[in-house]
C-alpha cells in the first residue's frame, strides 16, 4: 500500500473532525474522497499532508509509519496537497508563486530565468498559456486554481491530494485537468493509462459526483468524522454515493413550477446596463422569481454582477428597485438600496474568517442594533442565533470563529447576513461552489423560501443542472451581452448552450 490512515482521529472546539478513520491508497488509484461538509475530508487530507497533526492514529507510508511534524517533510516525502482555498500569493508573480520557498540558484542568487522557464513549461501541462511573470492577482478565480494545480505538479510527488481542484473551472478546464491527472499517474506527459507500477496515486476530493464517476478508480465516503464505506467507483451508482454520504434521499430531478400569478411589476430591473467586458445587459426579475443567468466561463456574468452592486464602477444603466432608480455607485450604496450580493470568492469577499459567526452575520447591519454609535452585541448574537438555527448552521455556538467551520456552513453564514439584513434583492454568484450535495440542497431550499417571502433572487452559476433545479427563467450571456431568455421549461442543455456560444449576438 502507498499511502495508509489507520484509526485516524482528529478534534476541534465542540467538532470530532476524525473519528477512529481507515484509508488506503494503493499506486495507481484515482481514489475519490467524498462526504458532505463537515464529514472530515479535508481534514483527514491535511493530516496525510502535514498540515495538521492527528490527535490520534497512525500513518504508513510504502508501508512504514511515518510522522510529519510540517507539510515540508511531507512533500519531502513525496506527498502534495492542492488546497480548496488557494493557498497563494496575489502579489507575486506566477513564477514565483509556482517556485516560492525551493527557488532555483545560481550560486546565492536566485535563477529568474530558471524558474521562468520550469515555470512556463509547468503552466503549458495544465493548458495555462500565460507569462509566468505575471502577477497572480490579476488572474481569475479559475486562473488561480490552475496555477495552484501546476504548483503541486512542479514539487515532482508521488500522491497528489487534490481538494476541490474543480470548483471555479470550466468544462474544458477540467477536461484539461482529468488529463493532467491521467498523465500523472502514468508518470509521463502524453500518456494517460493507468499505470500502477509508476507508483503514482492521486486522492480527490469533490462534490461533483459526475466527475468521480467519470475520473475515478475508487471511492472512500465519509460521515460525520467515520468512514462510511469504501468501494471501486464501478461499484456505486450517483444514487448510490448520495445515499451514503447524507443518509437520506434527495430529489435531484425537482424543477419549480411556473410562478401563479406573476405580478406585473418586477421588483428588480437593470437597464442598459455596460461596465467592463459587459454590454448593454437589461433584465427584469419579479417578486418571488429565480432569475438565473448561464454562460460560460469570460462571459461576463460575475462583472455584471460586480457593476450591479457597485463593486466594479459601469459606464452606463441604471439598476431599478421597486420601480425607482437606485444609486448604486458602492456596495454599501447598494445595500441601502435593498440589494445583497454573495460573492463567488467567498473567502476574500464573503467573510472576516478570524471573527465570530454572529460578528459576520451582524455586520451588514450593524446600524440596526447600534445605540449612540455602540453595537449593542446581545441583539446581534441573538439575530446571529435566529440565523443559525433556520439555516441549520453546524456550529457549537455563534461565537465560533467562522474560518473552523465547514465550506458548506461558511457559505450559509454568508447568506445569513443578508437574511438578517433583509435585503429585497439578493444575487448569489456560483453560490454552491465546493459545497456538498447536502449542503447544496439546504443552499437550493434556502434561496426558495427567499423567494415565496416576494424577494427577487438572482443565481449566477456554471452548473447548468444547478440552474434547470431552482430558476424560473434562466438568461443566457455571450460576451458581454445577453443572448436570450428561456423559461425552465424551455432551458434544455442543448438551447442554453446553443444561446451561450451565439457569439456577437444580442437579444
Amino acid at each position: 500500500m502507498l499511502l495508509e490512515a489507520r484509526s485516524m482521529s482528529k478534534r476541534y472546539p465542540g467538532v470530532q473532525a476524525l473519528d477512529g478513520v481507515d484509508f488506503q491508497l494503493a499506486a495507481g488509484q484515482i481514489h475519490a474522497l467524498v462526504g458532505e461538509n463537515g464529514a472530515g475530508k479535508s481534514t483527514l487530507m491535511k493530516v496525510l499532508a502535514g498540515i495538521t497533526q492527528a490527535d490520534a492514529g497512525q500513518i504508513l507510508l510504502d508501508g512504514s509509519p511515518v510522522h510529519f511534524s510540517g507539510p515540508r517533510e511531507a512533500q519531502r516525502r513525496g506527498i502534495a496537497l492542492i488546497h480548496q482555498e488557494l493557498n497563494l500569493m496575489a502579489d507575486l508573480s506566477v513564477a514565483q508563486n509556482i517556485y516560492f520557498g525551493r527557488e532555483p540558484r545560481r550560486g546565492l542568487r536566485i535563477d529568474d530565468a530558471a524558474m521562468i522557464a520550469g515555470a512556463r513549461d509547468i503552466l503549458s501541462r495544465v493548458g495555462l498559456h500565460i507569462d509566468p511573470t505575471t502577477p497572480l492577482g490579476e488572474l481569475s478565480v479559475a486562473g488561480r486554481q490552475m496555477v495552484e494545480i501546476a504548483k503541486a505538479l512542479s514539487l515532482d510527488a508521488r500522491v497528489l491530494i487534490m481538494d476541490e481542484p474543480t470548483a471555479a473551472l470550466s468544462d474544458r478546464e477540467v477536461a484539461t485537468l482529468f488529463g493532467v491527472v491521467r498523465e500523472f499517474i502514468a508518470g509521463q506527459p502524453g500518456n494517460d493509462a493507468v499505470a500502477p507500477d509508476s507508483g503514482r496515486a492521486v486522492v480527490y476530493i469533490s462534490h461533483r459526483l459526475e466527475e468521480i464517476q467519470d475520473l475515478c478508480t475508487h471511492v472512500t465516503v465519509l460521515r460525520d468524522g467515520k468512514l462510511v464505506a469504501s468501494h471501486p467507483a464501478a461499484e456505486l451508482s450517483r444514487d448510490a454515493m448520495i445515499n451514503l454520504m447524507v443518509g437520506r434521499a434527495i430529489d435531484t430531478t425537482h424543477r419549480p413550477a411556473p410562478l401563479a400569478g406573476a405580478a406585473t411589476a418586477p421588483i428588480f430591473e437593470v437597464r442598459g446596463l455596460s461596465a467592463g467586458p459587459v454590454e448593454n445587459l437589461s433584465f427584469a426579475v419579479y417578486p418571488g422569481e429565480i432569475f438565473g443567468l448561464a454562460g460560460l466561463v469570460g462571459a461576463g456574468r460575475t462583472e455584471a454582477a460586480r457593476a450591479i452592486v457597485g463593486a466594479d464602477p459601469k459606464s452606463r444603466g441604471d439598476v431599478v428597485v421597486n420601480g425607482e432608480s437606485v444609486e448604486t455607485s458602492s456596495v454599501e450604496a447598494a445595500v441601502r438600496a435593498g440589494i445583497g450580493y454573495l460573492s463567488e470568492d467567498r473567502k476574500h469577499c464573503g467573510l472576516l474568517l478570524e471573527q465570530s459567526v454572529a460578528q459576520n452575520v451582524a455586520l451588514p447591519s450593524l446600524a440596526r442594533w447600534a445605540r449612540g454609535g455602540v453595537v449593542d452585541d446581545s441583539a446581534a448574537a441573538d439575530a446571529a442565533t435566529r440565523s443559525v438555527k433556520a439555516l441549520a448552521i453546524a456550529t457549537p455556538s455563534v461565537e465560533q470563529k467562522v474560518k473552523n467551520l465547514s465550506g458548506g456552513n461558511q457559505q450559509k453564514v454568508v447568506i445569513a447576513k443578508w437574511i438578517a439584513r433583509d435585503c429585497d434583492v439578493l444575487i448569489f454568484d456560483k453560490p454552491t461552489r465546493g459545497v456538498d450535495v447536502g449542503a447544496k440542497d439546504d443552499i437550493y431550499h434556502l434561496m426558495e423560501d427567499l423567494a415565496a417571502q416576494g424577494k427577487a433572487i438572482v443565481v449566477i452559476s456554471s452548473e447548468i443542472a444547478e440552474l434547470q433545479r431552482v430558476a424560473h427563467r434562466i438568461g443566457v450571456m455571450c460576451q458581454g451581452r445577453l443572448t436570450g431568455t428561456l423559461l425552465n421549461a424551455e432551458a434544455t442543455q442543448e438551447n442554453i448552450m446553443d444561446l451561450a456560444t451565439r457569439f456577437g449576438a444580442q437579444a
